[in-house]
């Protein structure tokens, strides 16, 4: 579990934590344990929102700090997801576009649309925090053991289908039960931003046969958004 836990900081944060080996089992440890990440990545923004004025230009420095707290892989993802989606071109070619493409229209559009919702969408830390741990959440979902990967090689591959359902749901369930703190609002936000990252791992498995790691940032980025904008 150690191991794993050292994995899912190296992975998924700037931190100098390195990881002595990885193999699939580190990987599963490290996709369960993404939420702790979460944790300490939101407990940092929080306190950053709390120096910060409360407005648009507070909103915009803790969104800066994430993508930078992260090396901006899930942004990455989610633009390269976009693509792969708004190619509408068959498995093979569209995960082509998502390893090798630059950003393309749909990739920036996509972008702008989560930053600036989610800049706009900062207000409170409670929910600040609550939002970065559901986009770990995600991650598990993502990896869920009926899921495949796309590809045979890559994180996607590392990671596809390690998970038993009942570790995402475990997750969905203890961050539904701490979002009570922000009111009725908090439930329905965890509930839909799972409906709709469930949805989204559907869709990738459908178009491009499972998952990449470009579909686990997509699929933080999301239901990171939909909370940070059902809690505004």
């Amino acid at each position: 579990m150690l191991a794993g836990l050292r994995l899912a900081f190296s992975w998924l944060t700037v931190l100098p934590v390195h990881a002595r080996h990885v193999d699939r089992d580190v990987a599963r440890w490290a996709i369960g344990l993404a939420p702790v990440v979460g944790l300490v990545l939101g407990g940092a923004a929080a306190g950053l929102l709390v120096l910060l004025d409360k407005g648009l230009l507070g909103g915009v420095l803790v969104v800066a700090f994430l993508a930078l707290a992260t090396r901006g892989m899930h942004l990455d993802g989610l633009a390269d997801t976009a693509d792969g989606l708004g190619s509408y071109q068959g498995p093979e070619k569209a995960l082509a576009i998502m390893r090798d493409g630059p950003v393309g229209p749909f990739g920036v559009v996509a972008i702008v649309l989560v930053l600036g919702a989610q800049s706009a969408a900062i207000h409170d830390w409670r929910a600040l925090v609550l939002a970065v741990v559901t986009g770990r959440v995600a991650f598990t979902i993502c990896c869920h053991h009926a899921v495949p990967s796309a590809r045979q090689e890559g994180l996607g591959a590392l990671v596809a289908g390690t998970q038993p359902a009942a570790v995402p749901v475990a997750w969905v369930v203890a961050v539904a039960a701490a979002s009570i703190v922000t009111g009725w609002r908090g439930p329905v936000a965890i509930v839909l931003a799972t409906g709709l990252v469930v949805l989204l791992v559907h869709h990738t498995k459908k178009r491009f046969g499972g998952i990449t790691g470009d579909v686990l940032g997509a699929a933080g980025e999301l239901a990171t958004t939909v909370v940070l904008v059902v809690l505004s």
